[in-house]
């Protein structure tokens, strides 16, 4: 992993250099940050950067993201600009808890400590649980129909739907690995049935199409069914509003 890492941050570097920002923050995302990555996985480099600050005294829009895939397509990057992370923290994105509770940290500033103060107010238990319940239901519908399904999308409609009990039983951001949300959430009954899974899973290079599992599959109809009501009846909560976050733009780039 150290190889990794060094390559990561030298991607990053390059990065700061090409266009004249400074990485504030990079974790890794996807399917190595939930636990479940095969061997040949990609890594998902995720980063926040802000520039200095003529770059934000214009009055011509800017690109607010970059994005760079090595040529072999191993390390998939991608970066937010401060205000992009910004104004989605004001409106409670579940990607920026995600990446807050990623357990493969690149780099990391006094700023992320700033923001990480700020989560808690910011965070909507209602928008949570409907993002990560509308994930569910698109993988589901998308992966899991046909006869023949890739079985490591079990994975893309399971994880949301655990992290989406997370946030309706306890209100707080799910953490990001998967084993801690099956061995706080998962049925004990269908164990086995998961842990099977999950070892072909990350011992095989491609999980290849398969049979259906049936009892996944009644999980997934069920626990869609059940927590959707569940959704819809939690309440939308208060923000402290824009003043804290501009004040953190301010400081961050003067």
């Amino acid at each position: 992993m150290s190889d990794v890492r060094h390559e990561i941050d030298g991607r990053l570097t390059g990065i700061e250099c090409e266009y004249s920002v400074r990485v504030l923050f990079s974790v890794e995302s996807g399917s190595r940050a939930w636990g479940f990555a095969s061997p040949n996985s990609d890594y998902d480099v995720r980063f926040v950067y802000v520039h200095p600050l003529d770059h934000y005294l214009r009055l011509d829009k800017q690109r607010d993201v970059i994005e760079q895939m090595s040529t072999n397509h191993v390390f998939d990057l991608s970066g937010w600009d401060l205000p992009k992370l910004l104004a989605l923290l004001h409106s409670s994105n579940p990607t920026i808890f995600e990446w807050d509770a990623s357990p493969i940290c690149y780099r990391t500033t006094e700023f992320w400590k700033t923001i990480r103060k700020l989560l808690p107010a910011y965070f909507s238990p209602k928008k949570a649980a409907f993002h990560y319940l509308n994930t569910a239901t698109s993988n589901e519908k998308a992966y899991l129909r046909a006869d023949q399904v890739k079985l490591k999308k079990y994975f893309y409609a399971l994880r949301p739907l655990l992290a989406c009990r997370w946030v309706l039983e306890r209100g707080t951001p799910p953490p990001m690995p998967f084993v801690d949300l099956a061995d706080a959430l998962f049925p004990p009954t269908l164990r086995p049935v998961l842990n099977d899974l999950l070892t072909v899973k990350t011992q095989a290079y491609e999980l290849g199409l398969g049979k259906r599992i049936p009892e996944l599959d009644s999980y997934i109809q069920e626990a869609l069914a059940e927590l959707s009501d569940q959704a819809d009846a939690l309440p939308i909560n208060a923000t402290p509003g824009w003043e804290p976050l501009n004040g953190l733009f301010r400081a961050t780039v003067s």
